[in-house]
């Protein structure tokens, strides 16, 4: 089918486009923006007035709960919840249920989300069998089936010399490490940022250190095996200068932040609500501040959603006992949207850091308008409030900090490979 968006906004900071022009799609690709290719005749036009047509956004953090957790979410209104977001692309971690430790799991997960015809799944495949930090997992294979790269999720690996192991056999193939810098034994099962907040509410505290003490163990043995390494969900300040500093000695390392890292504190958990408990721990608002000129100044380079859907069960009760994360495909894009008018950062640099960014560490056709990529395009009316409520959330998971709070922007039409798969 081909497609005319017309009167839109594109902005694409692959190719530096911030303009009002037509985009054409032809054979589910992106063939012309501005003068239609010759004899290209559209089948459908969609009027973009007045709204953002952008690349769709690339979610590098997005719980699916398949295999394993229906009860919290299903493949099927996950993908759904991502769409609507304007989620075009989107890696899953390796912990489900079973684990994402098996290709023919991986080739299954894949195969069902391939027959949607929705969101691109990147599956992570399981660094060590189980996550349990022991063995290594047959990475060549899980590679074939699929996966992207190689986590243990929030699973810790205590022993450093299995850690030092999987680096070593990932360089060997060229494989990317993907690492939650959090040292098991300082975290000590705590459940909060360890500053003041913590000590007023009884909370056990996970300090500052637990992620960079991990972050110097993991910059150490890249030095020493060569492995690419990306660290998921970067939460302290100081975190943000140790990565500074490898990134300026010459490591390959990149790093992510989950969205409600840049808004949110520890000061927001108020009296114990436990929509505010996350992994990592919401941090003070120092370390916001850092994480997001971290953003800036590209020392971190994408920003994610740490989509992580729960049923009721697991958020209402007491904060130590919840479960950590926040459903977030669906805001994604208008928390993005909120953060860059608080850090007045102009729109194309907010929208490529959830996009083209993270695209490239994945090394996928994503994130881009250019001629001739797929047309995995989103449609958003920045202007546009909606209330987040358990009614508008299409995905199963209805927890978050943002319930019951306006948010502005709102996402239009979704394409995903030139075909419309979702429309509000």
């Amino acid at each position: 089918m081909n497609i005319q968006i017309q009167n839109g906004r594109l902005i694409d900071a692959a190719q530096s486009v911030d303009t009002v022009q037509s985009l054409f799609i032809a054979d589910g690709k992106i063939a012309a923006f501005g003068v239609a290719p010759d004899n290209f005749t559209a089948d459908r036009i969609i009027d973009a007035t007045g709204k953002i047509v952008c690349p769709g956004l690339v979610d590098l953090s997005a719980r699916l709960r398949e295999p394993g957790s229906e009860h919290k979410a299903t493949l099927e209104s996950e993908m759904l919840a991502a769409v609507a977001g304007g989620v075009t692309s989107l890696v899953c971690p390796p912990d489900t249920d079973p684990v994402l430790d098996e290709p023919g799991l991986v080739e299954m997960l894949k195969r069902r989300a391939d027959a949607l015809h929705q969101a691109r799944v990147y599956p992570l495949g399981a660094l060590t069998v189980g996550l349990k930090g022991e063995r290594l997992s047959e990475m060549a294979e899980l590679t074939e089936a699929g996966c992207v790269g190689f986590f243990n999720a929030n699973q810790p690996i205590t022993d450093t010399n299995t850690l030092y192991r999987a680096m070593q056999y990932a360089a060997t193939y060229g494989y990317v490490v993907w690492l939650r810098a959090e040292e098991s034994h300082l975290a000590n099962n705590g459940i909060a940022h360890d500053g003041e907040v913590a000590t007023r509410l009884g909370l056990a505290g996970i300090p500052v250190s637990a992620e960079t003490v991990m972050i110097a163990t993991i910059t150490t043995l890249m030095r020493d095996t060569g492995a690419r390494v990306h660290l998921a969900r970067l939460s302290s300040r100081l975190g943000v200068d140790l990565v500074r500093a490898a990134k300026a000695d010459g490591l390959p390392i990149s790093c992510d932040v989950g969205i409600h890292h840049l808004l949110l504190t520890d000061r927001d958990i108020g009296y114990f609500d436990s929509q505010y408990r996350f992994a990592p721990p919401l941090r003070n608002p120092a370390d916001r501040d850092a994480l997001s000129r971290g953003v800036i100044d590209g020392t971190i380079d994408a920003i994610c959603s740490d989509h992580t859907p729960h049923d009721d069960d697991a958020k209402n009760v007491p904060f130590g006992e919840a479960l950590p994360g926040s459903t977030g495909l669906e805001l994604l894009l208008p928390l993005t949207l909120k953060w860059a008018a608080h850090a007045t950062v102009p729109l194309p640099f907010a929208l490529q850091k959830v996009s083209r960014d993270p695209a490239r560490l994945l090394g996928v056709s994503a994130g881009s308008l250019c001629t001739g990529q797929p047309a995995d395009i989103c449609i958003f009316d920045p202007k546009a409030f909606w209330a987040v409520t358990s009614q508008t959330l299409r995905s199963q998971g209805k927890n978050s900090p943002y319930l019951r709070r306006e948010l502005e922007g709102r996402v239009t039409h979704t394409l995903v490979n030139g075909k419309l798969v979702f429309q509000s």
